[in-house]
Order: C-alpha cells, then structure tokens, then sequence
C-alpha cells in the first residue's frame, strides 16, 4: 500500500480519470469521488446492471462517494473543507469550469497551499481547441495515432478499445505521483495541465523522426507489418497468431523448428505477394489450427503469441496464474490495475452518495 494515507478528491467522470483513480485506489490511496447529485454520468450510460452502467463499475471500486452540488455556496464550501484535508485533486471539466465554481487552483491553493491539482482535457487549459467539446476518437484522429491502424485499402480502422482515455489516465497519473514526490522534496504543490491529445502524440516520436528523413509516416519498417518476421498470419480455423522473431536467435528457432534453415536468410524481406518465402509462411501457418499453434508457440522460443478474443482471457493460463481478471465478492469480474500487488481487501464500486456522512464527519470542522 505505497500510496496509503495519501487522500484524492476527485471530480471526474466517464473513463480518463476514473480510470487513472482507480489505479491510484489500488496502490492504497484513499479516493473521495465527489458527484453531482445526479451522480457520474457513467452510472446511467450504456448497458448497466445493478442499476450502474459497466463503464461505471469498471472503474469505480475502492472509491468512496460524496454526493455534492458545485453550483450551490454551500456545496462548495463543503468541497474546499474536504480540499483542505487532501493531498491531491484531479477533474476533468471543460477548461474554466472549476474557476467559475470557486475550485480552481488557485482558489484552492488558498485552503491548501500544497495540493498537487491535476486537470485532465482533451485539448489543454488554453489554445485554439481547448474548448471544444471532444471524446477519444477526436484525440486518436488529430494526434496522428489513428493513422497508423488502417486497412489494406489504406482506410483507418475504428479503433474498439478508447485507447487515447487509458493513456490520459496514466499521463494523469504520472504527474500526480511527480508531483507527490516534488512536495515531500520542496514542501510545495503544484498544477498540472493534461492534454490527452497531447499525450498521443508523444507516442510518435520514432514516427516523426522517420518521417522526417524518409517521408514514410508509418514509423519504423521493421515494426510495421512489412517484414515476414514481424506480423500476424492466419491459421486454419480463420484465427491469427503474431510473430516477433526481431532478433536472429528467434528467427533461427522458427526456422529450425519448420526444418526450413532456407529461410533464415529471408529474415528482414518483405510481406509481398511475390516475395516466396512469405508465401510460404502464409500458407504454414494455415495448415495448423489456432491451438495447434499456440502449443507450439509454448515450445519453441520464437516470439510467437495468439491473437486472444476478450472473452479467452480470463482462461488463458497467463492471466489465469497471475488471477489478472478476478471474480469480485459483488457478483462480476474485475480486472487488476496492477498484476503484482495483493490486494487484501477490494470494495465494490460505490453506491452515489455511500459514504457522504462517513465523509463530512471526517472532515467538519
């Protein structure tokens, strides 16, 4: 528990932020989820059950509620008592919101001089696009990062996973934990301003490198899909499998493995249609099933993995092992934030509004 007695206020809603709270949650801080009366718009989104939606009970465990109204004087200055006796605050209102509630940092500052205050957004505090309304696919759009998922056609693909919102949440993170270790360090606090967008795009530093001195924006060619050695190929039974083997060592395993030392010298050439050896490869692979193959991946050390289906998770013997995905005492199946720390007790996301009087006993003064 590295983060016990470290005590968050936190204001989002939805994903990035609930997300980068949970993970917090899990490494032992206490997190104080301040909702409007209506509760976070995640509990009443999309297919719900116990009356929450999923979105909401993913992300929600080892939290506390407190049901407030911001825009009422006496919401406010129950929120800035509860300010006063944290260690971190972290929203994700459109830019200006919490300064026009009287929340703002350095409002905040006022009642605690060394808060570290972290603001999550898609486009920043202030700039052209700053208060634009925005969700992940506007992120992985302008970032560049969707350009890299596309089709044979060239066309992108629609991501099925918000990955923009999950990296928002670990930047988010970051800085808070920064900024706790700069206060223990200097004794003072500090803002932080998260661009999501801004956060993808710091994934594209080889891409921007290799664009700029080979005009080719798909990053680095080994890495791409263009080699026989680094991709995914088909098996019998319409499933995939990804190879990896990058380095001669597992080449050469692969290889040995198929009695096919001829390929070795194939190692970097091209996933072409009149490239042999790739036609090759394409065709082997389709002559084993998905499970005849991830057996054979388990013998042979070639950087070789399944392309699982959410659904087999929770069975496959590597996550299985580490109880990755875990069956919650309240009736669903929960996933670790962090695979390599016990966890000896887990409650259930919060009922809107659980734990109000627990809260402002604590904190009345």
């Amino acid at each position: 528990m590295m983060l016990q007695g470290v005590k968050v206020i936190d204001f989002t809603n939805y994903l990035p932020g609930p997300y980068a709270t949970l993970r917090l949650a899990e490494m032992g801080a206490e997190i104080i989820k301040v909702e409007p009366p209506g509760g976070d718009p995640a509990r009443n989104t999309g297919i719900s059950k116990r009356g929450n939606g999923l979105v909401f009970l993913a992300n929600n465990r080892q939290k506390k509620s407190i049901t407030l109204n911001l825009k009422e004087k006496e919401g406010v200055e129950t929120t800035l008592k509860l300010i006063a006796n944290a260690d971190v605050v972290i929203e994700s209102f459109r830019p200006g919101v919490m300064e026009k509630l009287g929340l703002g940092y350095e409002a905040v500052q006022k009642v605690k001089s060394d808060i570290v205050y972290c603001s999550i957004s898609g486009y920043g505090q202030e700039g052209l696009l700053s208060k634009l309304g925005n969700h992940d696919l506007n992120y992985m759009a302008l970032s560049g990062v969707l350009a890299q998922l596309k089709d044979k056609q060239g066309r992108p693909i629609h991501p099925s996973i918000t990955i923009a919102d999950y990296l928002g949440g670990y930047a988010a993170n970051e800085r808070i934990l920064a900024g706790l270790v700069s206060r223990f360090l200097s004794g003072q606090g500090s803002y932080h301003s998260i661009s999501i967008t801004d956060q993808l795009v710091s994934l594209l530093g080889n891409h921007v490198m290799v664009e700029q001195e080979t005009g080719e924006g798909t990053g680095i060619n080994a890495l791409n899909g263009s080699i026989i050695s680094y991709g995914l190929y088909e098996t019998m039974d319409e499933r995939f499998m990804s190879l990896g083997a990058l380095e001669p060592k597992f080449w050469q395993n692969f290889c040995s493995a198929q009695g096919r030392e001829d390929w070795v010298r194939a190692h970097f050439s091209k996933t072409d249609e009149s490239n042999p050896v790739f036609q090759e490869i394409t065709a082997l692979f389709k002559r084993k099933t998905f499970y005849e193959w991830i057996e054979f991946a388990q013998k042979v050390d070639c950087c070789m993995a399944p392309v699982l289906e959410v659904g087999e998770l929770q069975e496959n013997p590597y996550f299985k092992e580490k109880e990755l995905i875990f069956a919650s005492s309240w009736g669903d199946y929960q996933v670790k934030m962090h695979s390599d720390l016990d966890q000896e007790s887990i409650a259930p996301p919060p009922k809107k509004g659980e734990h109000k009087d627990e809260i402002l006993n604590n904190i009345l003064f």
